[in-house]
C-alpha cells in the first residue's frame, strides 16, 4: 500500500471519506468550521460525469452554512488540505462548490489488492451497527402452492434481507401466515371434498367457490388415512376445526418447498391464528386506548351514494388521522371480530418487540392499506417514546409471457402456473436475477423465451457469461503457464485501471442500495460491470497488446490476470447478494 493512511482492508471510497473527515476535523481545529458540525449529508462518490475526475465530494456545499461562508470559499480551504495528499493528483472546485479529485494510479492498484485481500468480504460493511431489522416478505395465503404472482416479492424481500445482513444489520426474515381468515375455511371445505373422494365417493365437479386444484388430493388422502370415514357425513362444525389446521400445515409444507427451490428460507413463520388465540389484538387495543389512540365512534358515511342498508354503527376506531391517514380506521367489525387492520396492527406491534426497524414487502394491490399501517407503527413508536422506522415496499405483479401471449393465472380455478414449474423450466438463477432487473414498482413481463436467450439483451446471461468468461480465461492462462501476479499488478495500464474504477464502486453501491432498500441496484450495477468487462476483453480482439493472455509479456499478463480475477470476485459477491450462482462454464 502507499505511505498514506489507506489500510489494506479499507476500500477506496471509504478511505477517501475518512480523509475528507480528517480534513474537516482540522478545519474545526482551525476555527473554519464550528465544533461538532453535523456531517451526515457529506458524500464522497463518483462524479456524475467521469470526465470531471475520479471522486467528488459535496462537503463544502452542505457545510458552508454552518461555517458562515459561501461554498467556494470553504471548498478552497478543503482543497488546500487535499493538495497535500500524495494519492491525489489534482483537486478542483467545480460550479458553486463541488470538489472533484483525480486519484493517482497507485491508489487504484491498491484497490485491486484490497479486493483480493477482502475476497468474499469486499463490499460488506458495519454500516448497520447491528440494528435489528425485521423483513417480512411473501406472506402468501396458505391455500395452495406458490404461483408466479408471489415470486417477485419473494425475491425482492430475500435479496433485501441479504443486502441488509451484508451491511451490518441483524436481519430476521419473517413470513406472516394468514391462517385466520375466511379463505382458510374455504380451503378446509375444499379438502373435505378431496377427503370424501379419497374414500371412494364420486364427488364430480368441485363446487363453485372452492379450490379445485389437484394439489389438494394428497391432503384428502392423508385425512382419509387418519380419520377413515368418520367425517364423511358429519356436520361441518365437527370436522372444520380439525381439517383447517391440517390443511394449512400441508399448504405451508408446499410453500416452504417452493421457496426452497428459489433458495429462500425464512427465520420465522408467524401465525395469524396463533396471534389471535394469544389475545394479541386485544392487548394492542388496550394499550392503544391507554395512549388515547383508540376510541369508540361511528364510521363516516361511505363516499358517493349511500347504500340502502347502511346504518351508523359504533366501533372501536384507531386515530390514524393523527398520523397522516385520511380517516380513522375500525379495528373491530360490528360482530366483534377483528378487522384485517386490527389484526395487522397487533401483528406489527408483535414484530416490533424484537426489532429496531420493520420492512414489509407487499403486492401493489395492497397499496390502499399502506397509510393506515404506517399510522399504526408511528403510533407504536410514539407510545414507546422511540420511533420505529418502517418501510413498505410495493411490488408490481409479473405478467408471464409465452410465444408472445400472456399466460393466465388463477388459483381458484385450479389452472395456474406454479413457481415450482417456472423454476424447473428455466432455473432458480434466471428467475431470481430477472425479478431484480426492473424496479419493483414497475410492471414486469417474464418472457420464457427471452429470459434464457444467450444475448446481451438478457441481463442474466450477460452477467453470468462475464463470470464464466473470466473462469475460462484463468483456465487458458494456466495452460499457457501464466498466473495472476500481485507483484506485477503495478504495471497495469490506464485503460486497465478504468475497469478498476468501476469495480471500486461496488462497496459504496452496496451501502447505498441497503440505505434505499433497493436490491435491484445491485443487478443494474452488475450488468454495467459485465458490459465494461466484455468491452475490456473485446478490445484485445482489435489490439493484441490489450489482451489478457500475453505469452510475450508475462509480467503484464500476470497483472491483467490478477485484475480480471478480482473483477470475477466482485461479480461473485454481487450475485451472492442476489442469491444467484456465479457459474464457471456456460
Amino acid at each position: 500500500m502507499t505511505d498514506t493512511n489507506m489500510s489494506e482492508s479499507k476500500t477506496i471510497y471509504a478511505a477517501f471519506a475518512e480523509r475528507i473527515d480528517a480534513i474537516l476535523d482540522a478545519l474545526e481545529m482551525e476555527g473554519a468550521l464550528p465544533a461538532d458540525t453535523n456531517r451526515a449529508n457529506v458524500a464522497v462518490e463518483p462524479p456524475r460525469d467521469p470526465s470531471h475526475g475520479d471522486i467528488a465530494t459535496n462537503a463544502a456545499m452542505v457545510l458552508a452554512k454552518a461555517a458562515k461562508t459561501n461554498p467556494r470559499a470553504l471548498a478552497e480551504k478543503i482543497v488546500a488540505h487535499l493538495n497535500r495528499d500524495p494519492d491525489i493528483e489534482s483537486a478542483e472546485i467545480a460550479g458553486p462548490g463541488f470538489i472533484n479529485l483525480r486519484i493517482a494510479g497507485r491508489a487504484w492498484i491498491d484497490e485491486v489488492r484490497a479486493v483480493a485481500t477482502l475476497g468474499e468480504g469486499y463490499g460488506q460493511s458495519a454500516m448497520g451497527e447491528s440494528t435489528r431489522v425485521n423483513v417480512e416478505y411473501v406472506s402468501a395465503n396458505p391455500t395452495g402452492p406458490m404461483h408466479m404472482g408471489h415470486c417477485r416479492g419473494a425475491v425482492v424481500g430475500d435479496a433485501l434481507a441479504s443486502l441488509l445482513a451484508a451491511t451490518g444489520h441483524k436481519v430476521t426474515r419473517e413470513y406472516y401466515v394468514n391462517d385466520a381468515g375466511g379463505q382458510v375455511d374455504v380451503l378446509a371445505r375444499s379438502v373435505h371434498v378431496r377427503y370424501r373422494e379419497a374414500l371412494g365417493e364420486d364427488v364430480g365437479e368441485i363446487p363453485e367457490g372452492l379450490y379445485p386444484g389437484d394439489y389438494l388430493i394428497p391432503v384428502g388422502k392423508a385425512l382419509a388415512e387418519e380419520f377413515g370415514g368418520k367425517y364423511v357425513s358429519a356436520p361441518e362444525s365437527d370436522w372444520l376445526p380439525l381439517f383447517r389446521p391440517r390443511a394449512v400445515a400441508a399448504m405451508m409444507d408446499l410453500i416452504r418447498a417452493d421457496l426452497a427451490k428459489l433458495g429462500i428460507a425464512h427465520d420465522i413463520f408467524a401465525s395469524e391464528a396463533a396471534l389471535q388465540a394469544a389475545g394479541k389484538p386485544a392487548e394492542a387495543e388496550k394499550w392503544l386506548r391507554e395512549q388515547g389512540l383508540v376510541y369508540d365512534g361511528e364510521l363516516e358515511k361511505p363516499k358517493g351514494k349511500t347504500p340502502d342498508d347502511w346504518e351508523p354503527v359504533e366501533l372501536p376506531l384507531f386515530r390514524s388521522t393523527q398520523f397522516g391517514d385520511d380517516q380513522d380506521r375500525p379495528i373491530k367489525k360490528s360482530d366483534g371480530s377483528w378487522t384485517y387492520f386490527g389484526a395487522d396492527l397487533a401483528y406489527h406491534m408483535q414484530k416490533a418487540e424484537n426489532a429496531d426497524a420493520l420492512i414489509d414487502i407487499w403486492g401493489a394491490d395492497h397499496a390502499g392499506t399502506v397509510k393506515r399501517i404506517k399510522a399504526a407503527v408511528a403510533a407504536l413508536g410514539e407510545g414507546k417514546g422511540t420511533p420505529v422506522p418502517f418501510d413498505v415496499k410495493l411490488v408490481q405483479m409479473v405478467q408471464l409471457m409465452r410465444n408472445g401471449e400472456p399466460v393466465k393465472m388463477s388459483k381458484r380455478s385450479g389452472n395456474f402456473v406454479t413457481l415450482a414449474d417456472v423454476v424447473d423450466e428455466v432455473g432458480k438463477d434466471v428467475v431470481r436475477f430477472t425479478m431484480l432487473t426492473r424496479k419493483p414498482e414497475a410492471q414486469m413481463d417474464f418472457d420464457f423465451a427471452k429470459v434464457v436467450e444467450a444475448s446481451k439483451d438478457n441481463p442474466v446471461f450477460y452477467v453470468q457469461y462475464a463470470h464464466a468468461r473470466i473462469c475460462s480465461t484463468m483456465r487458458k492462462a494456466a495452460e499457457e503457464g501464466l498466473a495472476p501476479s500481485d507483484e506485477a499488478v503495478d504495471s497495469l495500464t490506464e485503460d486497465d485501471i478504468a475497469l478498476v474504477k468501476l469495480a471500486a464502486q461496488y462497496p459504496r453501491l452496496v451501502e447505498s442500495a441497503a440505505q434505499a432498500r433497493e436490491p435491484h441496484r445491485i443487478a443494474f450495477y452488475l450488468y454495467d460491470l459485465a458490459a465494461a468487462f466484455h468491452a475490456f476483453w473485446n478490445a484485445g480482439n482489435d489490439d493484441p497488446s490489450k489482451r489478457v493472455i500475453l505469452t510475450q509479456d508475462r509480467s503484464l499478463s500476470g497483472a491483467r490476470l490478477y485484475l480480471v480475477a478480482q473483477i470475477g470476485q466482485v461479480i461473485r459477491n454481487g450475485l451472492g447478494l442476489l442469491g444467484v450462482e456465479a457459474v464457471e462454464e456456460m
